[in-house]
């Protein structure tokens, strides 16, 4: 049987995209549990108090940023900020505490903070929907008769 060789540069637009996925859909959830859903903030179905900081307004950067690069609208602002969100959220929350990530429970905040400075630089890869609607809008462009 005939080996069919993939090349990296195309597989890694693939995997960017899967990975942007996976980690906006798991954002997204974290941030659902400020609003009390999984168990909200205290593993009994707590809700953040509206408008509280941090933690209400990191719920809302989590939910609304985790959709976002999730779909691949905005991902690059998107990601740009939930990696602040989580770069925050390490070095006023678990950083205190310990030196090191797995001293001080900040290993996912961390983890965060630079999946999302890598999706923020490298970009979306496939499946988003930006994609998708820059193809359309060009496609419209072109149907356009000359001189219209």
């Amino acid at each position: 049987m005939a080996r069919i060789p993939v090349s990296q540069t195309h597989l890694t637009p693939v995997v960017l995209g899967v990975v942007r996925i996976v980690v906006g859909l798991l954002f997204a959830f974290h941030g659902l549990q400020g609003f009390g859903a999984f168990g909200g903030i205290d593993g009994q179905g707590g809700a953040a108090p509206l408008g509280a900081w941090p933690v209400w307004w990191a719920s809302v950067i989590e939910l609304a940023g985790g959709v976002l690069v999730l779909l691949g609208l905005g991902t690059r602002g998107a990601a740009l900020i939930c990696s602040g969100a989580m770069a925050y959220a390490y070095f006023s929350v678990h950083q205190p505490l310990a030196l090191l990530p797995l001293q001080n429970m900040g290993e996912t905040a961390a983890l965060y903070a630079w999946v999302f400075l890598l999706i923020a630089v490298a970009g979306p890869g496939r499946f988003a929907l930006s994609g998708l609607l820059r193809r359309r809008a060009a496609e419209r462009v072109e149907r356009v008769p000359a001189g219209v």
